[in-house]
């Protein structure tokens, strides 16, 4: 049952075409509100959704402290992740600590730092997994001390106290309908090449389902398929094989890494103007490459907000007032036709950011306070 936390319902779809969207509204009372989507079932995206007007916790009870795990920090994505919880716990005046894997294949590094980390008088876990159910049996024995809360990444309900997040079906289906728009069944066949990403991770396969659920109503097809970590080097040698093993490909598709590398290998190999590039997801250099006709399309998550909910949702969750279990961003599609309409508040971390691994809401507060 939707209670007070929200105070108006809109009808909406998975995914809405970006005109003058904001992922944060004021009302006319000037409190500040977050427009999401909920689930009519806690960790059941199949289920029907209502977009809501979320108004967030004015101010965390005292000064929790919150152990924070991602995959990586090895793109602006979860740099973004990462100011937008910085944000959040300043906010509310809430601490956490950061560790990240390097990588999805680290899912024995990820267990050992989230041991270790909540280890440090944590209050309560946020994690972005590197694996759906590898790291099931640790959640449900650190939640038998402390909420846990998953941000970004899917990951098995077990031990999951509650969910921020999007639908990765729905940015796989957003990137593969683009497709079909563009060259809808019984037009001449296009050739693509698709990088999901690593393969275990808790995105890809809903990602994977949704672009090739989308594709069916098009001429296109996925002539090679190429799983890997999202590291800039490993991607860039993915497009490199790609493109040497089918050179006849019409399409890059696949996560924010391949559609960069594969701007400048295109770019240098003077392929860009026959090969497009589309992206499943938002990074600042999606952005610039969408903003200089290098990239077509590409969905946003705003992973911004996706992180300021996850570190609010810790906070509900301590504190006995966590109502919603399950709630992430509306995604949008960014295209050229929307790009200088769209406020990159909810999606971009600013140019100026560097990632912070400790934030201390004392010492924060004391540094604020006048002299």
């Amino acid at each position: 049952m939707l209670k007070r936390q929200f105070l108006r319902l809109f009808t909406g779809v998975f995914l809405v075409v970006l005109t003058g969207f904001f992922a944060f509204e004021v009302r006319a009372d000037g409190i500040k509100t977050w427009r999401l989507e909920v689930w009519e079932k806690a960790f059941d995206y199949r289920s029907p959704s209502k977009i809501v007007e979320y108004e967030p916790l004015q101010r965390a009870s005292r000064p929790w402290r919150i152990c924070v795990a991602y995959p990586h920090l090895k793109d602006s994505y979860w740099l973004s992740v990462n100011y937008g919880m910085v944000q959040e716990a300043q906010r509310l005046g809430v601490s956490f600590h950061l560790v990240e894997a390097g990588g999805y294949p680290n899912l024995e590094r990820q267990i050992a730092q989230i041991r270790e980390c909540v280890e440090r008088n944590a209050d309560a876990l946020v994690v972005g997994t590197v694996s759906y159910r590898g790291l099931t049996p640790l959640m449900q024995e650190i939640s038998r001390r402390m909420p846990v809360i998953a941000a970004v990444n899917d990951i098995a309900d077990e031990g999951i106290t509650a969910k921020s997040g999007v639908s990765w079906i729905s940015m796989g289906h957003a990137a593969g309908a683009y497709l079909a728009k563009a060259h809808p069944k019984g037009t001449e066949p296009v050739k693509i090449a698709w990088f999901p990403g690593p393969k275990g991770a808790g995105w890809v396969g809903f990602v994977e389902q949704g672009f090739r659920n989308a594709l069916r109503e098009s001429s296109a097809e996925i002539v090679v398929t190429k799983w890997g970590d999202t590291g800039k080097e490993i991607q860039v040698g993915l497009v490199e094989e790609a493109l040497d093993e089918h050179p006849e490909i019409d399409y890059i598709v696949g996560n924010a890494l391949t559609a960069e590398a594969a701007v400048s290998i295109l770019r240098a190999r003077e392929l860009s103007g026959r090969i497009k590039v589309i992206s499943d997801y938002l990074t600042h250099a999606v952005f610039r490459g969408i903003k200089r006709g290098r990239i077509l399309t590409a969905p946003t998550d705003f992973p911004v907000v996706q992180g300021r909910l996850a570190i609010e949702q810790a906070v509900r969750a301590l504190e006995g007032k966590l109502e919603i279990r399950h709630a992430g961003p509306q995604t949008a599609l960014i295209n050229g036709d929307n790009i200088n309409e769209v406020s990159a508040t909810g999606s971009l971390a600013p140019a100026s950011f560097t990632p912070r691994f400790e934030f201390n809401a004392i010492t924060q507060s004391e540094a604020e306070a006048p002299n």
